[in-house]
């Protein structure tokens, strides 16, 4: 009854709208359809994304909500005229998206990924490697602390990331009486924060692609020190493991899973389709070895898009790598790696590894709805000029409060990356900006180029839009909202101290003074959540 209700007023606001929509265009009759809209480059352009983030929380429908903002960003481009907002939405949004080559290398490589974890199901890697991990992990912090590992080893692209993670892990979480939610978090806290400090990943070629005379690299280690959320993330998901310290929505899944065994809290909206086989053949080296083959293939592919058999050297290759392309072809290649190593252990026979085919692929549905969703409501936001705006808020305030700019630039990137649910979008934005307000040699300007990267990091962490919050739950096979939610009170926590280091930084540029009170900061919220939770039965 109460889904019902959410469906019919989210209808009924659109209804409203789409009247309104044509009321206004039989009023102003032919439009200029090269005029620039009324709302362009001002705040109503991050409207659209504010509206779905909202509805989204509120009434956890999440098509329903992107939808609903898709729809106000085409009314408010097209000034409220019927045809030009149709036109907008489906022509220039939803088409336009999945016309992009590199957004269709990205789906290309969800299918596959999904494909190899069917198959790993299917041949008994999952179940040999969760009976082994049972064997050998005793605790949930164990179990929690190995899924951190592996998030942090697989540092190379966020979102090889977040599906492998998952697929790996999903068994040992399950076997440890770990929420999905839980899981969906740990996944996704080290998928950007880990890959936004590591210098051989796509992270890293993204950031330095955005400063001039071949200097990026250079400047992303300078800055890795000053990224604050993503350092105090992981140092957070080690204290929450070793603690057993839950709060906020995450407190009542995880004791669901503790006391009831209940790992989804009722809520399975994107459970395993596919499931897992108890394949008498399986070994622990089925799941092992294609996830081997998948990460050298995908790093080979990654390089290969960026020139490193054309002579580039290895650090440049990486620096001018496309992901989508470099991440399609080397997770194709793994599959028929996988493929004719299954086929030669006889571990399944060829018939069930092309069912496996159509199975990866409706299993990965909800993840490219979403996604699909995402990108046109991005497309939304940025053919109204939210970008511009942004930066012309940036540029107007820089010089008056220079201290405080690292902590500012922290803001707003955090504001920008969560209403568009980009954080590679955000780097385009301000790091030109700060790099023009500073040079490249002030200490001051790579604590604002790093507030400027973790702001990007954390908005892209907390956004339901973003791509890697979506992937996350798809790795975790946690129903999405429920991940957002569960996730935010954390993500908050990081964010809160890291804004506070940024203030400190802004008058001590020195990353071993500035980190370490950070730290102490959210250690100290931590420790005094621990104590409040500790008095009453949470």
């Amino acid at each position: 009854m109460r889904n019902a209700r959410r469906t019919l007023s989210i209808l009924s606001v659109l209804l409203i709208i789409l009247l309104l929509c044509t009321t206004v265009s039989f009023a102003e009759g032919e439009a200029d359809a090269e005029a620039p809209s009324r709302f362009y480059q001002t705040f109503w352009s991050l409207l659209p994304a504010i509206i779905a983030i909202g509805l989204a929380l509120v009434t956890k429908e999440v098509y329903t909500s992107l939808f609903v903002g898709i729809v106000v960003g085409g009314l408010l481009y097209a000034d409220f005229n019927f045809e030009k907002t149709l036109t907008h939405v489906f022509s220039d949004g939803f088409v336009g998206a999945l016309a992009d080559g590199y957004n269709v290398g990205i789906l290309i490589f969800l299918v596959i990924l999904s494909i190899l974890v069917v198959l790993m199901n299917k041949a008994g890697g999952s179940a040999a490697f969760g009976r082994w991990a049972a064997e050998h992990i005793k605790s949930r912090a164990g179990a929690q602390l190995a899924i951190i590992a592996l998030g942090v080893l697989i540092f190379v692209d966020d979102y090889f990331n977040c599906l492998t993670v998952g697929s790996v892990m999903r068994p040992v979480s399950d076997k440890s009486r770990i929420s999905r939610a839980k899981l969906a978090y740990l996944i996704d806290a080290t998928a950007a924060p880990v890959c936004i400090i590591a210098p051989v990943s796509s992270w890293a070629a993204a950031v330095s692609s955005y400063v001039e005379d071949g200097n990026g690299l250079y400047l992303f280690i300078r800055a890795i020190p000053f990224n604050f959320y993503a350092i105090l993330t992981i140092a957070m998901m080690v204290f929450l493991a070793l603690t057993n310290l839950d709060f906020g929505a995450m407190a009542k899944h995880e004791r669901n899973a503790r006391e009831k065994g209940d790992i989804f809290s009722g809520v399975k909206a994107m459970a395993d389709a596919a499931g897992e086989t108890a394949n008498p053949k399986g070994r622990v080296l089925d799941l092992v070895l294609p996830i081997l083959v998948l990460i050298a293939c995908c790093v080979t592919g990654m390089i290969y898009s960026g020139g490193f058999f054309a002579g580039a050297g290895f650090v440049e290759a990486f620096s001018n790598s496309d992901a989508s392309v470099g991440l399609m072809l080397g997770s194709a290649v793994a599959l028929v790696v996988t493929v004719i190593y299954y086929l030669i252990r006889r571990v399944i026979p060829f018939k069930e590894i092309a069912g496996s085919i159509p199975e990866g692929f409706k299993s990965m549905v909800p993840a490219i709805l979403i996604l699909t969703f995402a990108w046109t409501l991005k497309g939304m936001t940025d053919s109204l000029g939210a970008k511009q705006f942004v930066e012309a808020l940036v540029k107007g305030s820089a010089g008056r409060f220079q201290s405080f700019l690292p902590a500012i630039v922290f803001l707003i990137a955090v504001g920008l990356s969560f209403a568009t649910g980009t954080s590679w979008g955000t780097f385009g934005i301000l790091i030109p900006i700060t790099l023009g307000v500073f040079p490249l040699t002030a200490p001051l300007g790579v604590v604002c180029v790093s507030a400027c990267m973790a702001g990007a990091v954390c908005g892209d962490h907390c956004s339901p839009i973003s791509d890697t919050t979506i992937m996350a739950s798809a790795g975790a096979q946690c129903d999405h909202v429920t991940h957002v939610s569960t996730q935010l009170p954390y993500a908050m926590t990081a964010a809160a101290a890291s804004f506070i280091g940024y203030i400190f930084a802004g008058f001590v540029p020195n990353a071993a003074i500035a980190l370490p009170v950070a730290l102490a900061v959210m250690v100290g919220m931590l420790f005094i959540m621990k104590l409040i939770l500790g008095r009453k039965k949470y």
